[in-house]
């Protein structure tokens, strides 16, 4: 597979959808909006590149939102279930309801280890990659161009958001020392 070329995609400076949403969130995200609003736009943005043209930037709006929200809704470091039942509500209430596996897997599977095999034209394995060129820091890059990586990165500065995650994994390797990272999947 050939790298993307630099010309090919460039740096999506926001999504309508993604800060409304956002926006429901502010009182629960508290100190760390900012954070979290860069990170996914972070992964939304590489989201879309490793996606191509195909990308449907809604739903990668919603599924970036929800992804990691668990962690402030349900103030819990085991997230992936509270993130996805808000989603599945989120999708139903808004007439999406035909969204709801696809978006569920794309949450389900975003810190699996290895390549989702399941549906090949969800956007879950697109949507896996980017959280992990994010988480970190852009040595992952997945065939990205460097300058694009880069670029994203500049945009939208870390502010402290892999200190929260840090911060999190140590609280909760105190309390579950044999399952520091419930979130990870092989």
């Amino acid at each position: 597979m050939k790298q993307l070329e630099l010309h090919d995609i460039n740096v999506i400076p926001n999504s309508i959808l993604l800060d409304e949403l956002l926006a429901t969130y502010r009182h629960v995200l508290g100190i760390d909006y900012d954070a979290y609003r860069n990170h996914c736009m972070r992964v939304f943005n590489f989201c879309i590149a490793l996606a191509g043209g195909s990308a449907d930037e809604e739903k990668i709006a919603i599924a970036t939102l929800f992804h990691d929200i668990g962690i402030w809704t349900d103030n819990t470091f085991d997230y992936i279930f509270p993130s996805q039942r808000l989603v599945r509500s989120y999708l139903e209430k808004s007439g999406q309801a035909a969204w709801c596996d696809e978006i569920d897997a794309m949450i389900g599977e975003h810190h699996k280890l290895t390549r989702y095999r399941g549906n090949p034209v969800w956007l879950v394995e697109s949507f896996r990659k980017a959280d992990w060129i994010d988480i970190s820091g852009g040595m992952l890059r997945f065939r990205l161009p460097d300058d694009f990586v880069a670029d994203v990165l500049e945009a939208f500065p870390n502010v402290g958001f892999h200190k929260i995650l840090a911060a999190l994994s140590i609280e909760r390797l105190k309390k579950h020392p044999f399952n520091p990272l419930p979130m990870i999947k092989l």
